[in-house]
């Protein structure tokens, strides 16, 4: 049952016709993981605790730098040499207090993540390293966890999302094929405009919510590409290839 306080807080979402007290509820019992908390996970994470979320694990092992405060929305000027995901739970926890929330300080590694990922309902990748994206996309797979990923550079960012408890889903590598050569392609390296991240991070909080509450996804086996320069968005379906992962699915339904 949703208390009078949460009806109050929450009004706003509650109200709608495709959410509504029984969609509120599948939120707050709902545990999201954030695996990178720069550019894209400090907005998704910020409007998700907002929303709601009952519990989030936040996981980035990186410090704050000064050069992340262009683009990086949760963090302050003295939050400098902090640990992301330390400052990033403080910062949550004083947007929305009745929500748990747990903070890891740890590079997602694959055998971490295998030890985690089965803890939570959701994984969002907001990370910017190929083989970190693979990762996540083998772990999730695996286990039947769904899982909402995203990326930008320069102007340009991605969105694309897959519910392994679906039989015969696909996954990102069918999109994007892992190879062992790591990309270094990143904001650190080809820049990147501020919100355009902004956006496109807060699209994925919006899946997300939508996914928890048993919504459509326009994202759902679909590269959804923004272009922030025209402001446009382009939908890319995947055909009928499959990685060779996918082409016999491991997920079990769970």
């Amino acid at each position: 049952m949703i208390s009078h306080k949460d009806r109050i807080r929450y009004s706003r979402q509650i109200m709608l016709p495709q959410m509504g007290e029984a969609a509120q509820e599948k939120l707050a019992s709902a545990r999201v993981m954030v695996v990178g908390l720069g550019g894209l996970g400090c907005p998704a994470a910020l409007y998700l605790a907002s929303a709601g979320i009952g519990e989030l694990h936040l996981v980035d092992g990186d410090t704050l730098a000064l050069s992340n405060l262009q683009r990086q929305i949760l963090y302050k000027s003295n939050h400098i040499h902090k640990p992301k995901a330390l400052v990033a739970a403080q910062q949550l926890g004083a947007v929305n207090p009745h929500i748990r929330i747990l903070p890891y300080v740890k590079k997602a590694s694959e055998a971490w993540l295998s030890e985690h990922a089965s803890r939570v309902d959701l994984v969002l990748d907001c990370t910017d390293n190929q083989r970190i994206r693979q990762s996540i996309n083998r772990v999730c797979r695996e286990m039947a966890v769904p899982v909402i990923m995203a990326s930008v550079q320069g102007f340009s960012g991605q969105l694309v999302s897959f519910d392994f408890r679906r039989k015969g889903s696909p996954c990102y590598t069918c999109f994007f094929p892992d190879t062992e050569q790591e990309r270094v392609d990143n904001c650190e390296t080809s820049g990147v405009i501020g919100p355009a991240l902004g956006i496109v991070g807060s699209a994925q909080s919006l899946e997300a919510i939508k996914l928890l509450a048993g919504l459509p996804l326009g994202s759902l086996d679909t590269l959804q590409v923004f272009e922030a320069e025209t402001l446009d968005w382009r939908r890319l379906s995947l055909g009928k290839e499959r990685c060779a992962g996918c082409a016999e699915p491991m997920a079990i339904a769970r």
